[in-house]
């Protein structure tokens, strides 16, 4: 079948992407499901930094690549041998698709899937074939998702099954930005009821990270930013303190409104002076976990005595730590229930046709979470 889907050729162009237009609305052709796949109807999808890493050059991929990775859709049609999924359901779609048999899938950390990993790598489907084609020749996928387009064939493994009654343009953000935050502070981080947190940087993913300290019943909540709106925007979340990144005193004054540091600190940046400053604002004895991904050149400077002589814990989290299977239908669940005030961060919604537009916003901080709305 034919498709429209934005398409990113040339990675590093530069901003503003009203300009340069790395992203071309192309039509693409999409072969049927194979065995094991599924054809989805998208219905929206969500603009992510891991999408604008890639047009940036920060997180290479292999080019031409139909981005998206964040998205919830309509199953349309079925590949052969699968039975877990009905024509008519709705999906939420998730960016590791975790083969169940894996080491790392079989120990339960299904995030860290090798063979999903592998394919995402190399911009295919968890079978390593690719479905999408330009003139015959071949296009890769973005996580195995490849969300900003009308439809996408992915693996069964990538489909979450939910409730009808939620609406997709809400839905999308479960499959990375409340995935990611809420599992980083969940899952990874399992703050306990009273912990004292901070979270710098409050895109989608990290004022999710909020809400999840929040749901956990931290005690103090202490939201770290450059942008006096998003500061803003994290108390009205449950934040308790707020502190602008860009004040020399930041770290100290993080630190003094903890009495000493706080027992978690988020990085949710993607930048390593983001990280840096979770590092200084951790108390002794206290974990920083990282769910940025800044470029794989990039280094961050530490003094390793620390994490002996103070007993700190320095840990990453990727996809929070999560089993989606499990945890996209509670995180919709705590949702319905007025527990995680999602349909907060739906702060624009776009046409495809100003998917460029809406990377710059991206870029420049604008809003939190931008989604593609697909008629």
């Amino acid at each position: 079948m034919r498709i429209r889907a934005a398409v990113l050729r040339t990675i590093g162009l530069p901003p503003p992407y009203t300009q340069s237009r790395p992203l071309d609305i192309m039509e693409l052709d999409l072969a049927p499901p194979g065995r094991g796949e599924v054809l989805v109807r998208i219905a929206a999808a969500g603009l992510c930094h891991s999408d604008l890493s890639v047009i940036d050059g920060s997180r290479p991929r292999p080019v031409p690549m139909a981005l998206g990775h964040e998205a919830a859709g309509v199953v349309e049609a079925l590949g052969e041998g699968v039975t877990d999924l009905a024509v008519g359901d709705h999906v939420v779609l998730v960016f590791v698709p975790s083969c169940g048999r894996c080491a790392p899938c079989a120990s339960g950390r299904p995030a860290l899937c090798e063979p999903g990993a592998k394919a995402n790598g190399a911009g295919t489907l968890l079978s390593g074939e690719r479905r999408l084609t330009f003139k015959a020749e071949p296009v890769n996928h973005h996580l195995g998702v490849s969300a900003f387009a009308d439809h996408a064939v992915v693996a069964h493994e990538s489909c979450i099954r939910i409730d009808k009654e939620l609406p997709l343009e809400l839905a999308a953000l479960f499959g990375c930005a409340v995935l990611t935050g809420v599992g980083t502070v969940i899952n990874t981080a399992r703050v306990k009821p009273g912990a004292s947190v901070a979270v710098v940087g409050l895109g989608g993913v990290g004022l999710s990270a909020v809400l999840g300290a929040k749901l956990a019943g931290a005690r103090q909540i202490v939201a770290v930013d450059l942008s006096d709106e998003k500061l803003a925007f994290a108390l009205a979340l449950g934040a308790t303190d707020t502190v602008n990144a860009a004040s020399p005193d930041a770290a100290h004054t993080v630190r003094a409104l903890s009495g000493g540091g706080v027992e978690v600190a988020f990085d949710m940046a993607g930048a390593v002076p983001a990280l840096e400053l979770a590092y200084v604002v951790t108390a002794r004895g206290g974990t920083t976990v990282t769910a940025g991904l800044p470029h794989p050149d990039k280094r961050m400077a530490l003094a390793p005595v620390t994490l002996v002589a103070e007993e700190r814990t320095l840990k990453g989290s990727y996809i929070g730590s999560a089993a989606p299977l499990r945890d996209v239908p509670r995180l919709i669940a705590l949702f319905k229930a007025g527990k995680l005030a999602v349909d907060a961060l739906l702060t624009h919604r776009l046409k495809l046709t100003e998917i460029n537009e809406g990377f710059d916003r991206l870029r420049e901080g604008i809003g939190v979470r931008q989604v593609v709305i697909f008629a």
